[in-house]
């Protein structure tokens, strides 16, 4: 199997259903001649033409307008947001449009296209360039949320998103873009949505993570080890719906939970989980739930190291509670 990057894999996954499904298409701001800002799309409009990866004007709501009635006329849309940060002008579509469709329709029409954005921080892109805005996504009743951590997962997900019916909002941790490579199966290869992974095996606490904060979590889940602590890693990869039964099933054994997201702490997806656990698990717990998360501050620029979750904010937390 060939050793790929997370932007290599989508690359890869977005021209096997450009290839085989000519409903499929790309549109977004530089997303044909230039490839996109991180390249993703690089060479896929040279190979498949303007019609099928178009580049846009500058207004996220004509994107994801137009991506939604493509969608209405029988395409299958790839809508690419060039940074999560600019989606909020779409922000009326997405939620008032694009996720109601089948429920106000009464299931006579549905809505298949994904929107792709890149998301988070670690690349010192300041406040406009590094949010983590899945909360309000996972908030809005038709949209599937889906965060790949690896590049297998990566290609796997987004190609089964482009062959579901409804919508999907697919948020791309760029961190991960190229500081990860792993060999990643070559042809379509599918990773069902609504399904979570074990990262690392263990039996005395579980860390709940998703995105860019899964490499963190399993490094702090290494450095414990030496001490000998057993600490599970559950990746998420779908947020919405929620593999729920992993995550009871991991709680229940370890009796142990933390939550590690960088988005803010007040209302973010942790809080959720968090939520989940108490009302299900809450008689297995040894210690109470703990999250590792962002601040409720809008995202620094030379601060960021301070903002983001590392490994040392995770051995806290996991000291906390097998101490507890």
């Amino acid at each position: 199997m060939p050793q790929m990057t997370m932007v290599q894999a989508i690359q890869d996954a977005l021209r096997i259903a450009l290839r085989e499904d000519p409903r499929v298409m790309v549109l977004g701001e530089d997303v044909g001649k230039n490839g996109g800002v991180f390249r993703v799309t690089e060479g896929l409009q040279a190979e498949f033409g303007e019609q099928r990866v178009c580049d846009t004007p500058l207004a996220e709501n004509g994107i994801v307008g137009g991506a939604i009635g493509l969608a209405l006329g029988g395409m299958r849309p790839v809508a690419e947001i060039q940074f999560v940060d600019f989606i909020y002008p779409a922000f009326d579509q997405i939620v008032s449009e694009m996720a109601k469709l089948r429920w106000r329709s009464a299931g006579q029409y549905a809505c298949p296209m994904v929107v792709r954005a890149p998301y988070g921080g670690g690349i010192k892109g300041g406040l406009y360039h590094s949010q983590s805005p899945e909360a309000y996504f996972c908030h809005t009743a038709g949209l599937t949320v889906v965060i790949p951590s690896t590049p297998s997962d990566a290609k796997g997900l987004l190609l089964e998103a482009l062959a579901g019916e409804d919508p999907v909002i697919f948020l791309e941790p760029k961190r991960l873009y190229r500081s990860v490579k792993e060999e990643v199966p070559e042809g379509r290869t599918t990773t069902p949505l609504a399904r979570a992974r074990v990262a690392r095996a263990g039996t005395q606490a579980t860390i709940l993570a998703y995105g860019a904060m899964v490499p963190v979590a399993v490094e702090a889940a290494e450095q414990a080890a030496p001490r000998g602590w057993s600490i599970e890693v559950v990746d998420l990869r779908t947020l919405v719906p929620c593999d729920q039964e992993a995550v009871l099933a991991s709680v229940r054994k370890t009796g142990r939970a933390i939550i590690v997201h960088e988005a803010p702490r007040t209302c973010g997806y942790g809080a959720e989980l968090a939520a989940l656990i108490a009302e299900q698990a809450l008689t297995s717990l040894q210690a109470p739930v703990l999250r590792v998360t962002g601040y409720d501050t809008p995202f620094p620029y030379t601060l960021e190291h301070s903002y983001l979750p590392d490994a040392a904010r995770v051995m806290r937390a996991i000291e906390h509670v097998m101490q507890y």
